[in-house]
């Protein structure tokens, strides 16, 4: 697939937006469309330093690049960023929780400690980052949190299926606490996106991704960004609390698009000469 075309957001020029795990995949993809349009970006991640990819990523773009290193597991290190955006005098109009990890383990074969890390990480994280942001956010603001295909249905991902549900609970209750003040908060759930996360994905997980998925095909971060970035403008201005799949139709279908093909299939294989019943 080509990559797609930035979108036109023309509201978010100016405007202060935090993005944790912004090193890579997702994240840098949601840092070059807010570039694009002018946005003033505070890139967040584990690493002393961006890395070159993201740190080229301004180049001949409208908006204003800033990196800083952040463990989204330490309340520590988001109280410190809270106070260098004070300083800044320049407010935050969006908090991308876009930072997480895998973890393939299941129930059977989970370590506490493993567990405890991927809370930490994809739960806890968004949570810490929204306690310390949110009263720097006025009316107009907006928070998306980055959830997963796997907090729609039952992964045997036992513990990042877990986070990713617990995170659908934090959007839920902040959207209807932050709600009254105009702050937005809402969650995009990425499908098998083509980032380093799902490089180390077995082949099979991906044919069987393709054989679940209606459109048949994997997806680019740049699909993941274009929703985020509708999420923080204006065009998004009465949208708070909702869940939004980006996956190609994988958890509409919950495996009938499978189920359709293998029957079609069979009947075609039984009576050549006639059509599939639908």
């Amino acid at each position: 697939m080509t990559k797609p075309q930035p979108m036109h957001l023309p509201d978010l020029a100016g405007k202060t937006i935090i993005i944790t795990g912004a090193n890579g995949g997702q994240g840098r993809a949601e840092v070059e469309l807010l570039l694009a349009n002018g946005a003033t970006v505070i890139a967040t991640d584990l690493a002393p330093e961006p890395g070159k990819e993201l740190a080229a990523t301004a180049d001949g773009l409208a908006g204003v690049l800033h990196y800083r290193c952040l463990d989204v597991a330490s309340a520590a290190g988001w109280n410190e960023l809270a106070h260098w955006l004070t300083a800044q005098d320049n407010g935050v109009h969006g908090l991308v929780n876009n930072a997480g990890i895998p973890h393939r383990a299941r129930i059977s074969d989970i370590e506490e400690s493993d567990w405890n890390r991927v809370m930490a990480i994809n739960l806890t994280g968004p949570m810490l980052g929204i306690q310390a942001l949110s009263p720097l956010m006025k009316a107009g603001a907006s928070i998306v949190n980055i959830g997963s295909s796997a907090a729609l249905n039952a992964h045997h991902t036992v513990a990042y299926t877990a986070s990713k549900w617990g995170l659908r609970g934090l959007t839920h209750c902040v959207a209807t606490q932050l709600g009254p003040l105009g702050i937005r908060t809402n969650i995009v759930h990425p499908g098998y996106i083509e980032t380093p996360m799902m490089a180390a994905a077995p082949q099979v997980m991906t044919g069987a991704q393709l054989a679940l998925t209606p459109l048949e095909r994997t997806g680019q971060p740049e699909e993941i960004a274009a929703v985020v970035a509708f999420l923080l403008s204006e065009a998004a201005a009465y949208v708070c609390g909702a869940e939004i799949p980006v996956d190609g139709g994988f958890t509409s279908s919950a495996g009938v698009k499978y189920m359709s093909d293998i029957i079609a299939a069979a009947a075609a294989n039984n009576h050549p000469t006639e059509p599939a019943s639908v």
